[in-house]
């Protein structure tokens, strides 16, 4: 159900991400690749920090893939009991190309719906412990 949730997505949102308090424009399209059980996310698309998630079903269990522009690509699944049908929690389930105890990562999230709008946010970890979020505000371009 969650997996069909996130597919509602399809299409191109605008609105303002920020770290902190510090917000600016944003353009996050989600897409679902033709014959591709998956459905893909870009954050910054066309800049240096352009970013891919892919959200996907493993076993049942809704997980993503974050390609992130720290060269690391962490890994979160479905929190079932955190979750509701606007409220999805993804929470963090390893990944590679870096060490959760020591280095900068995204490390879980939430996908949220609020009538017509979506609200993502994604806590960033260094050193094992949380540093921040990452929020999105974003509205579906019309």
């Amino acid at each position: 159900a969650a997996f069909g949730r996130l597919t509602t997505l399809a299409g191109t949102w605008e609105g303002k991400a920020g770290h902190g308090e510090a917000f600016q424009g944003a353009t996050v399209p989600y897409r679902l690749p033709p014959g591709a059980p998956v459905v893909e996310e870009t954050l910054f698309p066309g800049t240096p920090h352009e970013m891919i998630s892919m959200y996907h079903v493993v076993d049942g269990e809704l997980v993503l893939t974050h390609y992130c522009a720290m060269a690391n690509q962490p890994r979160m699944r479905l929190d079932r009991e955190a979750s509701t049908s606007d409220h999805l929690v993804v929470a963090f389930d390893g990944g590679t190309n870096f060490d959760p105890a020591k280095d900068t990562h995204v490390h879980s999230g939430v996908v949220e719906w609020k009538g017509e709008t979506l609200h993502n946010a994604w806590a960033v970890y260094s050193g094992g412990k949380e540093t921040g979020q990452n929020r999105f505000v974003l509205e579906r371009k019309k």
